[in-house]
């Protein structure tokens, strides 16, 4: 099964997303039991997701800002 994980796990405060993959919690959580289908349908939204995530988590910790780890 493939997955988007990448093992950085922090999420972003600010959107909701994974700072690794761009996934939320929910999605995270309910990975094991998504079907093919609605695993590929995340899976094309992530790059998007992680591409802005990373943007905003970068300027939110140089301002000092919080960092929840999962």
């Amino acid at each position: 099964m493939q997955t988007p994980c990448i093992h950085v796990c922090s999420m972003d405060p600010a959107s909701g997303f994974c700072v690794g993959c761009g996934r939320t919690l929910q999605e995270i959580g309910g990975w094991m039991g998504f079907s093919d289908a609605e695993r590929c349908r995340i899976m094309a939204l992530l790059p998007a997701r992680v591409s802005g995530v990373v943007s905003n988590h970068a300027k939110t910790n140089f301002a000092g800002g919080p960092e929840l780890p999962l």
